[in-house]
């Protein structure tokens, strides 16, 4: 099986690309020659590569930028996707797409569920609500993975973010008041990898039966508050000795963003397991693993 892996130097890509080695050949073109911020290039990307799957992880993720680079997060947010899937349906190869909880108004406190509508607030969520759309309605085999709140112990992300912070600063102030499931981009990709191996013969009909979209997100449910306390709590217990000593939390309205963040980002993972029978780790569990590799890091 040959794989086209986009996005493989970003925080998904990065920890998917090797798991799917064993599953076949990967290729993961850079941007130079597979640029999705080029979407009328793709097509002879796709005919030279010849791919039997696509895993779409790339994204423009600056959310906040986003709202003032509208038409660069469309085209490689939708337009990209919808120019990849639009080839994959004429040659019926599947696709496996990642996009956000970002697609939901984060109104209500339960969890949302795959049949929920979806009010993006920002452009960001409105513009891979655009690519999800793109991909569900191509005619191509897919699946559209949402999942949520991504890190790693690499890379430009909140837990790396905390732990600068922390290790410089006697206080932090972090926001109590939106919700989710801090997942790791390890965690993304153990499951994706173990969904394609599970059901391979499926491809072909776009992974089973999902109705062509899944939420994949680690267990539980804390603010960033709340996560923002593990990791320091986490470093301490490590041996490193962070400068900070009191964390606050504050409300939404106490730190302004240029783009609208969803309150509840909770995500069901009931279809998950019921059609795929994949049980996701807890957060903390994922927490712990990128904090062992940044201290081995760190320390080597």
């Amino acid at each position: 099986m040959r794989i086209l892996l986009t996005g493989a130097t970003g925080q998904v890509g990065s920890a998917l690309g090797p798991k799917l080695a064993h599953l076949g050949e990967v290729i993961a073109p850079g941007r130079a020659d597979f640029d999705l911020a080029l979407p009328e290039s793709l097509p002879s990307g796709l005919d030279r590569i010849r791919p039997d799957l696509i895993v779409n992880c790339a994204a423009y993720t600056a959310v906040d930028l986003a709202e003032d680079e509208v038409d660069v997060a469309f085209t490689v947010n939708a337009k990209a996707p919808a120019t990849m899937s639009a080839w994959a349906a004429a040659r019926a190869a599947p696709m496996l797409h990642i996009s956000t909880d970002y697609v939901f108004d984060g109104s209500g406190t339960r969890a949302w569920s795959e049949v929920d509508p979806t009010r993006p607030l920002s452009v960001y969520g409105r513009s891979k609500l655009e690519g999800e759309n793109a991909v569900r309605n191509s005619g191509a085999p897919h699946l559209v993975v949402r999942t949520s709140w991504v890190y790693a112990a690499t890379g430009k992300n909140f837990l790396r973010t905390i732990v600068g912070l922390a290790l410089a600063r006697p206080e932090l102030r972090i926001v109590a008041d939106q919700m989710g499931a801090p997942t790791s981009a390890e965690t993304i990709a153990g499951l994706l990898t173990e969904l394609i191996e599970r059901h391979r013969a499926d491809l072909p009909a776009g992974f089973g039966r999902a109705d062509g979209l899944c939420h994949l997100t680690a267990q539980g449910t804390t603010s960033w508050h709340g996560f923002a306390s593990a990791v320091v709590d986490g470093l301490r217990c490590r041996g490193l000795a962070p400068a900070c000593r009191m964390i606050a939390a504050i409300g939404t309205v106490e730190y302004p963003t240029r783009a609208v963040r969803p309150r509840n980002s909770r995500l069901s993972l009931e279809r998950l397991g019921a059609v795929y029978g994949l049980v996701p780790p807890h957060w903390h569990a994922g927490l712990e693993a990128e904090l062992d590799k940044y201290v081995t890091a760190t320390l080597t």
